[in-house]
């Protein structure tokens, strides 16, 4: 593991809260009131930073910008264990830089909380599992059938996520931390996160479980990668 890849891994999560923020922020001062219209506008907008960080730092740190992405691959045997909380560490302290960037943007108090109250509750709770499966389902099936691909599919996984899933897909556990500290359209109220990390290290179990069957390589595919390695 080097500091470039942990650079990589802090600077994409910190563009990454800057897209899910900023965009919030613009969206609710723009859109009068309509929410719908602003979750709209965040949701592309996010998706669209998705695409950008992934192509971009993907062959620098494999681009997770996300601890339960982190943890899976581990898991996987695909990510060495010593450099996983090293890359979660660097995710987070990104996260939390990139929304107070965002706030240093648009002239608020740098330093926040979240008094957000609704991101809570058993039906946004198992929203959170199936969010996050999914995301980790668009991941390793992408990686399984076409890598080129997995930028775009990722961002138009969560770009749909925001309005398919009642939690509006946070489905990382370095952006629920971060949005903890803003309190603007993208926030969550502190108290909260706790749950919302839960189920997502919860999908990440279900995940190892289904998606290693689901996606695993044939025999003679992983037995030709291996002799390539070799």
């Amino acid at each position: 593991m080097t500091a470039q890849k942990l650079l990589a891994e802090g600077l994409g999560t910190a563009m990454l809260l800057v897209g899910v923020v900023g965009s919030g922020i613009m969206a609710e001062t723009l859109a009068d009131g309509n929410v719908a219209l602003a979750l709209l506008a965040n949701a592309v907008a996010t998706g669209c930073m998705l695409y950008v960080i992934i192509t971009t730092l993907g062959p620098v740190s494999g681009a997770h910008f996300n601890p339960a992405v982190t943890l899976a691959f581990a898991l996987r045997r695909e990510h060495p264990w010593s450099a996983a909380a090293p890359y979660m560490l660097a995710q987070t302290a990104g996260g939390i830089l990139g929304v107070w960037a965002c706030h240093a943007m648009f002239d608020l108090a740098i330093l926040q909380s979240s008094a957000t109250m609704h991101r809570t509750g058993s039906g946004q709770w198992f929203s959170e599992i199936l969010a996050t499966f999914g995301l980790l389902f668009v991941i390793f099936g992408g990686l399984r059938s076409r890598p080129d691909a997995v930028p775009p599919l990722v961002g138009l996984y969560i770009t749909g996520a925001y309005w398919f899933t009642s939690s509006t897909s946070f489905a990382n556990p370095a952006v629920t931390i971060a949005r903890g500290f803003t309190d603007t359209f993208a926030g969550i109220y502190p108290g909260h996160i706790p749950m919302f990390i839960a189920m997502q290290l919860i999908a990440v179990g279900i995940g190892h479980v289904v998606l290693t069957r689901l996606f695993a390589e044939p025999p003679a595919t992983a037995e030709s990668r291996r002799a390539r390695q070799g």
